[in-house]
């Protein structure tokens, strides 16, 4: 059976990585209330690859 209510998951992307041109891509996945938080999610979060905290946004 699935899971029922607004809990929904949403995969979070690096902005700042498309400008660098270096290979690869920082994505966290995490879930968010649907029904609290309408618009999409930006946080900060760690990339790996630039080895910094960036500001992470929600794709479809």
């Amino acid at each position: 059976m699935a899971k029922k209510g607004n809990r929904v998951q949403v995969i979070l992307e690096c902005t700042e990585h498309k400008a660098t041109g270096m290979p690869g891509m920082s994505r966290y996945i995490t879930t968010k209330n649907k029904k609290n938080t309408t618009e999409r999610l930006e946080m900060k979060k760690f990339n790996p690859v630039l080895r910094k905290v960036t500001v992470h946004k929600e794709i479809k």
